[in-house]
């Protein structure tokens, strides 16, 4: 039986299962452990990269590559990045692991060396380049340690260099500090830039903006990547003898955004420059004006400029834009809160977090945790900037998880007290 048919007969099968009926079916393939690591990574990938599932006769010989390697919609966006204002350019990706990022490079790039560490991914994915029919790919196996970058580039001349450094340890933890993956990325530096002016890395989401940023030098762009509601990764790209600030950009839902200066305005402060960075703050951040009636108790508020509110996304979370949305005219509940209000959220704000519309306001006491738990027997729930988790706010309005609304516990500056907002997606 070929590979693809072994496949395609046991891809619903039980892994376990089918593995101890090793003696039954392992004269069927012609490598019964690759195919079954073939078949645990080919489920992963069914929604992650459905291009590459699609053609079962690709294999995978190591799990953890299937479990590291980028989606079809982050890989793209890499070749985006890559690609900048390059009509015609050619890639090395110099750590390519499972060959997602090579194969999304390929669709935009004239040519793209591969260039892989362990033997069994580069001879798989030599197959697989093929079975997917690229032919502008070259695949190589090489070491990337100091002293050896243009050896693995040998006749290749790329215009960008990428690199993916492994963030496992040799124990097998994870690990995000640049020092601590695999290649090191810091000891490479003066060899992949006297080797290419452009440079593209991928780095751990927890990864600290700041410091990577400290440590690398010539960094021209930062991207944070959110798919699927998280943030997956953050691209650095560097430019060679670059010495001005970053721009801080924001991919979500199929959206990009320029965190650093607004929509594209190049002229404002950059988030390198931590004295910029404060000026910013000082004169975006004010605590609105507030209606309240209701004589000492503030029974009711007014919001400020009426009935949306929006809680920004992971990515601007990551980014660290908390005055993003001011520069959008809405207006911040707390310095601390990171929740906005206003008349409506524009559209080029939408993708980047929820927009809710508030429904009602009430000071969180006993009175309005008992009336409002009561009303809203089931709702999601948020606590910030309050002395309570949002499990203890939801035990303590007695309300089950899901529902119609999401109530949140918040800290409001210009009343200096908690209130309870019940508001519903808009």
């Amino acid at each position: 039986m070929e590979f693809k048919d072994f496949i395609l007969a046991h891809e619903g099968d039980d892994f376990g299962a089918l593995a101890l009926a090793r003696g039954r079916y392992a004269a069927e393939v012609e490598d019964f452990d690759l195919a079954l690591t073939t078949l645990e990574v080919r489920r992963k990938l069914r929604s992650k990269v459905p291009e590459w599932y699609a053609v079962p006769s690709l294999r995978y010989p190591l799990r953890v590559s299937g479990e590291q390697c980028s989606s079809a919609e982050t890989a793209r966006y890499k070749a985006r990045v890559a690609q900048g204002s390059f009509e015609s350019f050619r890639v090395a990706d110099l750590t390519g692991g499972l060959g997602v990022d090579a194969w999304a490079f390929a669709q935009v790039a004239s040519e793209v060396l591969y260039n892989e560490m362990r033997p069994e991914l580069a001879d798989a994915a030599r197959q697989n380049f093929a079975a997917l029919g690229l032919t502008n790919v070259q695949v190589s196996c090489k070491e990337v340690a100091p002293g050896n970058v243009a050896s693995v580039l040998g006749d290749f001349r790329p215009d960008v260099i990428f690199l993916d450094p492994a963030r496992r340890s040799a124990d097998g933890r994870k690990v995000f500090r640049l020092e601590d993956c695999q290649p090191d990325v810091l000891q490479l530096l003066p060899e992949l830039l006297a080797s290419c002016p452009r440079l593209l890395l991928k780095l751990s989401p927890m990864a600290d903006i700041t410091l990577v940023c400290k440590q690398l030098c010539c960094v021209h762009d930062v991207h944070v990547v959110v798919a699927e509601g998280e943030c997956k990764e953050l691209l650095l790209l560097l430019e060679k003898d670059y010495d001005g600030p970053y721009e801080v950009t924001v991919y979500e839902n199929g959206s990009v955004i320029n965190v650093t200066g607004g929509e594209g305005d190049m002229s404002k402060p950059s988030l390198r420059d931590p004295s910029h960075t404060r000026a910013l703050r000082a004169q975006l951040w004010a605590p609105p004006s507030y209606a309240a009636e209701g004589g000492h108790g503030f029974r009711h508020i007014t919001l400020p400029s009426g009935e949306f509110l929006f809680e920004p996304g992971k990515g601007l979370l990551k980014a660290g834009a908390f005055e993003l949305p001011c520069q959008y005219g809405l207006e911040k509940l707390g310095r601390h809160t990171h929740l906005y209000v206003g008349e409506d959220v524009p559209e080029a704000l939408r993708p980047f977090g929820k927009v809710f519309r508030v429904l009602e306001s009430a000071p969180l006491d006993k009175r309005s945790l008992k009336d409002i738990g009561t009303r809203y027997p089931k709702a999601d729930v948020t606590a910030r900037n309050i002395p309570l988790t949002s499990d203890q706010l939801r035990k303590k309005l007695g309300v089950a998880d899901g529902g119609p609304v999401h109530i949140f516990g918040l800290h409001i500056d210009a009343l200096s007290a908690n209130y309870l907002l019940v508001c519903a997606l808009a």
